[in-house]
């Protein structure tokens, strides 16, 4: 009798058990769950990203008239509150961020941080500013190699609004993880400034430091789509702070359209990044789990990645003073890429995550560009486009290639590097999704 009241207790325990923890996985008990509204693809630290660019070619876009100018760059703090502007994707009524040390080189105590409401500039919304704590409380040290969740906090947040997330670094951080190309003005201030309404002469940089996701409250049938790439995807040469990469779009795209408005759209794009290797982060075969997987509620990927794989590692000879003539080791074949693109697909589909796959865009007069490496890039594309191997197929080759030659984008979508789109480039990208695969609420990964 006595064993028999234990496992009573027992059979109590757990039965109370499994709703907390259903609550836990959802994040509510009424059905709504965490969805991220936002991420970024955290990086090791490393020298400016130089992207490969022919002769006479313009470095940069024009700056915006009275923009805010980067100073020089910036990679480790001391005594020091970054306050970082992210652009929301799907709203909720609650809020939490995700903050990463993956590859400092030392324990990096946060002393304390802030997410508000932004205004204009380094401003906040009055009365939007709430204090996170992490565990209860209100600092905590993040090991080297570990990601920290903060506790949530009710905060109206909008869809395709500004947030301003702010952290404070007492001690010295060393090198930090970073997100280097992320094209929204982030603002420095000495000593501890989390809580002030706005930062008064800071420095300026257009990096990440450490924090990697904001995300939501929202309703039950909310998921994500995670877009998978390079610079492309990154939004390299993009008009810096009006949120112009093609995923960006596309996120808008989604959410005024009332088939697909519980559908948020995450850029874990990193420029020079490719899909075999690392350097400028690590490729995608690497973090793919961390990047992708480990999203919470994450339904879909657009894997557009390779290019820099097919220029032979010339994107990450560019970053590193490298001599443009790459070593055999570092060509890829066009079966090389194949077969990378089918364990990312299987790995998606393990995961009950289903996939778009998005042709290469031309690159004829980039600096790395080889009339060998556009065979490849087109085989590699008319794989995509016939292979069936995708759930889904978005033709961006289609849409920026010029007709009149094929192997070069149509001039109002060039850069001017040859290789990146412009800002209408990148809008026509985000125009060729075909929204109606996201329509349905239930979803189930081809096999």
């Amino acid at each position: 009798m006595k064993r028999f009241r234990q496992f009573e207790v027992l059979a109590l325990v757990v039965a109370l058990a499994i709703p907390a923890l259903a609550q836990n996985r959802s994040g509510s008990a009424s059905g709504e769950l965490w969805v991220a509204t936002w991420v970024t693809a955290p990086q090791s630290p490393r020298a400016n990203i130089t992207v490969p660019r022919p002769a006479g070619a313009p470095a940069q876009p024009a700056p915006q008239a009275n923009a805010p100018r980067p100073t020089a760059p910036i990679t480790a703090f001391s005594d020091q509150t970054i306050r970082m502007v992210v652009r929301t994707s799907i709203p909720g009524h609650r809020v939490r961020v995700h903050l990463a040390n993956y590859y400092g080189d030392r324990p990096v105590k946060i002393g304390a941080a802030h997410i508000a409401l932004r205004s204009k500039d380094s401003g906040t919304v009055a009365g939007s500013d709430r204090a996170l704590m992490f565990s209860g409380q209100p600092s905590f040290t993040i090991p080297p190699g570990a990601q920290i969740v903060s506790d949530a906090v009710d905060l109206d947040v909008p869809q395709v609004g500004d947030l301003a997330v702010s952290v404070y670094v007492p001690g010295d951080t060393g090198p930090a993880s970073y997100h280097s190309a992320g094209l929204h003005t982030t603002y420095i201030a000495k000593g501890d400034a989390t809580g002030q309404a706005s930062l008064s002469d800071p420095q300026i940089s257009q990096s990440y430091f450490w924090l990697t996701g904001v995300d939501v409250m929202a309703s039950a049938n909310t998921f994500t789509v995670v877009t998978l790439g390079d610079s492309i995807t990154d939004g390299t040469r993009s008009m810096p702070d009006t949120d112009s990469a093609w995923p960006s779009f596309l996120a808008r795209r989604l959410l005024a359209n009332p088939a697909t408005s519980h559908v948020a759209v995450l850029n874990e794009g990193i420029a020079a990044n490719r899909v075999l290797r690392g350097g400028i982060g690590d490729g995608a075969l690497a973090r793919f789990d961390r990047d992708v997987v480990l999203q919470p509620n994450v339904k879909w990927v657009i894997l557009m990645e390779g290019i820099n794989d097919i220029g032979a590692g010339i994107g990450e000879a560019f970053v590193f003073g490298l001599q443009p003539n790459a070593p055999a080791s570092e060509i890829v074949t066009t079966e090389d890429l194949i077969a990378a693109y089918r364990q990312i697909i299987d790995r998606a589909h393990e995961h009950g995550i289903k996939i778009m796959g998005a042709t290469l865009t031309p690159f004829e007069g980039a600096g790395y560009y080889t009339e060998h490496g556009n065979e490849t890039r087109k085989a590699v594309n008319q794989w995509i486009r016939t292979s069936n191997a995708y759930d889904a197929v978005v033709d961006f080759d289609a849409v920026i290639k010029d007709p009149a030659n094929p192997n070069k984008m149509k001039v109002e979508f060039d850069s001017g590097d040859h290789l990146h789109p412009s800002d209408a480039g990148y809008k026509a990208m985000a125009e060729a999704v075909d929204l109606s695969v996201f329509n349905a609420r239930k979803m189930s990964a081809k096999r």
